[in-house]
């Protein structure tokens, strides 16, 4: 049987046409990307239940649940490096229930922070020009960002690169410029209001400076050597991120009243405004060239939530056009449009802060499903390939399954009605699955001809 299956994998191998493209540095710069936004707002909303230092310890939980989740997650990727992500290593490791759940949760994630960041750019380039329209801004984003993406992957990959670069660059600048007016006694005032029920209910904003990041699986099937270069891209790009989400939020807090940062989708350029004056030319400057972030992000999440929907139409969970691929440039093109109606629907109905929270929601279910897939499948595929194993098994998988449980605990306890809402949908999409006999299929997720 096992014969069988390595001589299926073996043929899938070979038949299998893609464009291995993707580097190291390409990894670095989607995971970077498809997160940075994350620095640019949505966090501080987090000061709002926490205060300055509740936030804090919050953060430094959910550091520690995305190092040691990453760690792990890595294995999954590098093991199967295919599109689908953790749909692909829930289906492989629980069966079709197992997959639709992860693959619920994962699409949830991916889909519904893109319309939080179009808010935010909207926000940003309304903050420039009182004139524009939020919505219309990002809606408009979404069209511009769906047609690069069109044009092929390689060709999205470098944009996400020179646009990453450019965000990085400019958080470094911002800490430079906000920094010197740096006071402990702004930072301290008031710091734990709600003590540490108010880190609990901080910890989905704490998640989102991380959130995303795990999507480099979702383009797994094009890295080049992807047992050694997604280690490097996953690593890397945890560590800038890391780096830069505490000193962001350290050094704004402590510049004036933390409060008047706590509400709003632009709070980098509002705190150079503090410190420079909202008249200054820099401050205009850098709520401009503040869009490469959300940019960044934006443009890899369309990436990731296209391939997931991609992948779950290709495993049957959902309607087959959506694996449709373009002949020549290989994209799987019905789900980018597909994904982007789907952003500019939940535009319309949704505010940041509740899409953050759904966002987020879906990606801790997932990381559930994923760190309970890697315990799994040590057990049932003892002899699955493992170019990358996670470190200190079982003590990394398993502080990242315990910290991920918490942080949902959390989230429902803190945002009931949201949490209805998005368990409402998983038993819808499981009421359908099971209609359509599709829980009876054990479809089987191999690499195919397609995407990228």
């Amino acid at each position: 049987m096992h014969y069988q299956q390595s001589r299926v994998h073996m043929s899938a191998q070979q038949t299998t046409v893609l464009k291995k493209v993707i580097r190291p540095i390409h990894l670095w710069a989607i995971g970077v990307g498809l997160v940075i936004s994350g620095e640019y707002f949505g966090w501080n909303y987090g000061w709002g239940v926490a205060g300055t230092v509740g936030f804090l310890l919050a953060t430094l939980i959910i550091t520690l649940l995305y190092f040691t989740f990453i760690f792990s997650f890595t294995e999954l990727t590098t093991s199967i490096p295919q599109a689908g992500g953790p749909f692909t290593y829930a289906h492989r490791a629980m069966g079709p229930f197992g997959g639709l759940v992860a693959g619920y949760a994962t699409a949830v994630e991916f889909l519904l922070a893109t319309p939080a960041i179009a808010f935010a750019l909207g926000n940003y380039l309304h903050f420039l020009h009182p004139s524009l329209p939020v919505l219309g801004c990002g809606i408009a984003f979404y069209v511009l960002l769906t047609g690069i993406n069109l044009l092929g992957i390689k060709e999205s990959a470098l944009f996400s690169l020179i646009i990453t670069l450019l965000a990085v660059f400019e958080l470094l600048v911002y800490m430079g410029i906000v920094g010197p007016s740096f006071k402990t006694s702004n930072f301290m005032h008031n710091a734990m209001p709600a003590g540490w029920f108010g880190v609990f209910a901080a910890l989905p904003f704490a998640i989102w400076l991380y959130v995303c990041i795990e999507g480099i699986a979702m383009v797994a099937e094009e890295v080049k050597d992807p047992s050694r270069n997604i280690p490097k891209g996953y690593i890397s790009a945890m560590l800038t991120l890391a780096l830069l989400a505490i000193g962001v939020m350290v050094l704004t807090g402590g510049i004036t009243d933390w409060k008047s940062l706590s509400a709003i989708d632009y709070p980098l350029p509002e705190a150079i405004g503090v410190v420079l004056g909202k008249q200054s030319g820099i401050t205009k400057i850098f709520a401009g060239i503040g869009l490469f972030g959300l940019i960044a992000s934006f443009n890899g999440i369309i990436i990731s939530y296209s391939r997931q929907l991609f992948a779950l139409a290709r495993g049957g969970y959902l309607p087959a056009a959506l694996a449709i691929v373009s002949p020549k440039r290989k994209v799987p093109y019905v789900a980018l449009i597909v994904g982007g109606l789907l952003g500019v629907v939940a535009l319309y109905l949704g505010k940041t802060d509740q899409l953050v929270i759904l966002s987020v929601m879906g990606a801790v279910v997932m990381y559930i499903f994923s760190m309970i897939s890697l315990f799994m499948l040590r057990k049932k595929e003892p002899a699955l390939e493992r170019p990358f194993k996670a470190p200190f098994y079982p003590w990394f998988p398993g502080i990242a399954l315990v910290l991920s449980i918490i942080s949902l605990i959390a989230i429902i306890y803190y945002n009931q009605l949201l949490a209805l809402l998005f368990f409402a949908g998983l038993i819808i999409a499981l009421i359908i699955f099971v209609a359509m006999g599709k829980h009876r299929i054990s479809t089987p997720v191999t690499q195919q001809e397609l995407i990228i």
